[in-house]
């Protein structure tokens, strides 16, 4: 998307000349097929690397554009939120050192933007999700502001035509709703591009998705989303919901995700996947389109087929097929969307190693996948991978049922070697790369586990907040060391770093844990709760979630005092509570709770989103937080 002059499609007139561009598109990359146009010489592998930019408070930073104005490299470009940039990498032949060159390459680019990043106090971090991310950051003003990402928005926007729901349960379980498919800036990646033979991409396709459960079971880096605990690949989860077209309905009438590990096994040409992407999905996108493609192919010039781009560029298969042109010649290629990036360019070229070498072993160790494995069974298995990682039962060929690490270990691994010893890739790459997979995958510590390991021994010792910060921390120190993830060590309390904490948002320190009740329960319900669960404040909210009063201890001391025999003819809480207590909103920083604290000498302040009580925060509880503060700038 990010090559072409892309718009929204807003009349029905520029829908109807788009279509009539792509169907022309699909006539004449039919014609291109059957007459042999493709480049199936020099096969050639890429990758796009996707990052994070974060702060020295290791929260995101929206600096992409001064930072990409800065450096003017064609290598480097925009991503969908202003704390999200990417580096193209450069495409070369898969042979030789080929991996070690990317790697060197991708280290180098990295390199480069960070020092320019320093200049502006900020930094790049390689993850699936960023830990520290809040949903304050995936508001709208964080959008990268060109018209392609705009229009998408609105695109999706118009589509759905209603809020974002979020519904992802794991450990931990995330309900929320939102009001952009902002979301998916939530997600980093690292896309894998492989030139296929163009007679040999419906096989290699197969083999593509067949390989895509395995493959993402030992490369899972994204298993926190805003402190919740969900799937060892959430990226997953989050990527189909937040550009998801779809409504709820009251009827049961099948409609497509624009996020698609598909419905098929491929049977005879690429075009089948076009074809449906026409069928299923709207237009979103529009651009200039002028090329007359059966003129350019009756004079032998290979068309762009820019209207077929568009469309597939806002169709998000996990294994998306590919047309493109290089040094004059046409060419088919499959993205590998499943990783995600880091947790170090050593792990990220490693994940590379083992898919493409799949892609080459397989191709010549079963050849059609398709007699081996129905299709359902690689999509269960995709969305079981994304949700287990290593832990994941996994149904192979002939229905062979086998945890995924002991399939990786045993049949994977032996086959990828073969493969990228037939691409005549060099033995020391292989043996590094295919290296690193093997002892990541018998320690079974993935990113995503080293960063639950992190978590499981943070949290018994500090805030959930606190311990997002120091797991971020961790991933960028050991991402400095170009460190495979299963040498890292855990972080502990030691490895706190200087925070400015006066940026620190309401949202990060909040109590979500809730006891409310409403107005028309009775008043010794609420001193249960106080006396059972040891606090001092209960809020008041209707039936849609919404506060209305506030109880204090105070209060209720008050009441009993002053009535005899209560419990014999209980008055409901809307009696005695607070009708309007002090509130403040969740993107207020620590120092303006402190203000209000201050200000009204208060004990209590309830975390409202409109009128919808979303969290509280205690004097107690604050005084806890900014002494640990304290304590951690003195240190």
């Amino acid at each position: 998307m990010g090559e072409h002059n892309v718009r929204l499609a807003k009349s029905q007139r520029q829908i109807q000349i788009f279509e009539k561009h792509l169907l022309k598109d699909i006539r004449a990359l039919e014609r291109m097929l059957e007459e042999g146009w493709f480049d199936d010489e020099n096969l050639r592998i890429g990758a796009e690397q996707e990052f994070c930019i974060i702060d020295n408070n290791f929260r995101p930073a929206p600096r992409n554009q001064e930072i990409l104005d800065k450096l003017n490299h064609p290598n480097f470009t925009t991503e969908f939120s202003k704390y999200n940039a990417e580096i193209n990498c450069t495409p070369r032949e898969f042979k030789g050192k080929c991996l070690s060159e990317m790697h060197a390459e991708i280290d180098a680019y990295l390199a480069l933007f960070q020092s320019e990043a320093e200049k502006l106090g900020v930094q790049t971090i390689l993850c699936g999700i960023l830990p520290t991310v809040r949903k304050f950051d995936i508001s709208m003003d964080n959008l990268t502001p060109l018209e392609r990402y705009r229009a998408l928005c609105k695109a999706i926007n118009k589509l759905r035509g209603d809020v974002y729901e979020l519904k992802i349960r794991g450990i931990d379980e995330l309900i929320m709703k939102h009001d952009s498919p902002l979301l998916e800036a939530c997600n980093t990646g690292f896309q894998v591009h492989l030139q296929i033979e163009a007679a040999e991409f419906v096989k290699m396709y197969n083999i593509a998705q067949a390989i895509a459960a395995p493959v993402l079971a030992a490369c899972v880096n994204s298993p926190l989303l805003f402190g919740k605990r969900l799937w060892m690949e959430t990226r997953t989860a989050i990527f189909q919901q937040s550009v998801d077209t779809r409504n709820t309905s009251d009827h049961l009438r099948e409609f497509s995700p624009r996020v698609t590990f598909g419905n098929a096994w491929l049977k005879e040409s690429v075009l089948e996947i076009y074809k449906e992407d026409i069928i299923r999905y709207r237009i979103l996108l529009s651009t200039e389109l002028s090329e007359d493609v059966m003129k350019k192919l009756d004079s032998k010039e290979v068309p762009l087929l820019e209207a077929l781009n568009v469309h597939n560029s806002t169709i998000y298969r996990w294994n998306r097929p590919c047309y493109g042109i290089s040094n004059g010649k046409a060419h088919l290629r499959i993205e590998n969307r499943i990783l995600p990036a880091g947790p170090s360019t050593a792990d990220e070229m490693a994940n590379a190693a083992l898919w493409l070498g799949l892609m080459k072993g397989l191709k010549h160790e079963v050849g059609d996948v398709t007699k081996l494995m129905d299709f359902d069974i690689a999509k269960s298995n995709f969305a079981n991978a994304a949700q287990h990682g290593l832990d994941t039962q996994l149904t192979w060929f002939k229905n062979k049922k086998m945890p995924a690490n002991k399939l990786v270990l045993r049949e994977l691994l032996p086959i990828a070697k073969k493969g990228l010893k037939e691409a005549k890739v060099d033995s020391g790459d292989i043996d590094y790369y295919l290296g690193i997979v093997s002892d990541r995958v018998k320690s079974k510590v993935t990113g995503s586990q080293w960063i639950l390991n992190s978590y499981d021994k943070l949290i018994k010792e500090t805030t959930i907040e606190e311990t997002m910060t120091i797991i971020t921390a961790g991933m960028v120190k050991n991402q400095k060391k170009n460190l495979p993830v299963s040498k890292w060590k855990l972080p502990g309390m030691q490895d706190k770093l200087p925070v400015d904490h006066t940026t620190l948002l309401v949202e990060e320190f909040m109590s979500r844990d809730l006891f409310t009740v409403q107005p028309e329960d009775i008043i010794p319900l609420v001193a249960e709760i106080m006396d059972w669960k040891n606090i001092r404040y209960v809020a008041v909210e209707d039936e849609k979630e919404r506060l209305v009063g506030l109880v204090t201890s105070r209060l209720l001391l008050r009441h009993y005092s002053h009535n005899n025999n209560v419990e014999d003819n209980p008055a409901p809480v809307k009696t005695m509570m607070i009708k309007k207590p002090i509130t403040i909103v969740p993107e207020a920083t620590i120092k303006d709770a402190m203000e209000k604290f201050q200000k009204h000498g208060i004990g209590c302040l309830p975390v409202v989103n409109g009128k919808r009580l979303i969290g509280i925060i205690t004097a107690e509880a604050f005084m806890s937080i900014t002494q640990r503060l304290m304590k951690t700038k003195k240190d």
